[in-house]
């Protein structure tokens, strides 16, 4: 695709490792290009300064912070929190030095929409999707977003409350189906409780389809540790 053509936007993604393939066509930003169309290959026509570009595995790729504004462009809130917290959990970036980088791109594409999900009072790194599935709930109850990836006596939890000493855990289909992984899960709970805190689960199904459910016992379980919510929840009870 010429000088200076690099793999960019989901295909970038793809490299870097936080996200996967899936059929799509392949995504070059470039400048000089013909204008045949190459089957299977996406063309980004643009020229893109140097701190944009760079090298991995040998393969020239659009820079993360370029990529990750690119990707921002095409996604809800919930993709962007995924690949940002993907990001950081490969230690590619983080999000305060992201939200350093972004005043060099003020005004372009996907720029608004990562800073809006960067936005120090509501984002929160996340391990899963489920977890991301969580956190719109916690501020529909009008609870305090919780501490995420916290070690709480001695365990790796999704969501900690210090201030009420409660832990929540989001169990997945992948790790948390077999009898020795659940009986993990029980230590877990009592070491919590043996410390004083207050541990509960939520399964994929309850959370992903049942936020109902999951608002009204979040409601009632904090009430009963002292929590307030900041502003009722319509249905709520």
């Amino acid at each position: 695709c010429g000088s200076g053509a690099a793999l960019s936007h989901a295909s970038a993604a793809d490299l870097w490792g936080f996200e996967s393939p899936r059929g799509r066509k392949i995504d070059i930003s470039a400048t000089a290009v013909s204008h045949r169309e190459r089957p299977g290959i996406e063309i980004h026509r643009r020229s893109l300064p140097p701190r944009d570009l760079t090298v991995r595995d040998g393969i020239p790729v659009t820079s993360v912070v370029r990529t990750l504004i690119d990707r921002a462009a095409g996604l809800d809130r919930r993709g962007i929190e995924r690949e940002v917290s993907e990001a950081d959990k490969l230690g590619l970036t983080t999000p305060p030095k992201l939200r350093g980088a972004l005043h060099r791109y003020r005004g372009q594409r996907g720029v608004a929409r990562l800073r809006e999900a960067l936005d120090r009072r509501t984002f929160r790194l996340t391990d899963s999707e489920l977890e991301r599935y969580f956190l719109p709930i916690v501020r529909d109850v009008g609870l305090p977003l919780p501490r995420t990836r916290q070690y709480v006596n001695g365990f790796r939890v999704d969501f900690f409350w210090p201030d009420l000493k409660f832990v929540v855990e989001t169990d997945g289909l992948t790790y948390h189906r077999t009898p020795a992984q659940q009986a993990e899960d029980l230590v877990r709970d009592q070491t919590h409780i043996a410390a004083g805190c207050t541990p509960l689960r939520f399964t994929h199904e309850q959370v992903r389809y049942e936020p109902d459910y999951v608002r009204r016992t979040l409601i009632a379980v904090t009430a009963q540790l002292g929590a307030t919510p900041r502003r009722p929840v319509a249905g709520a009870t």
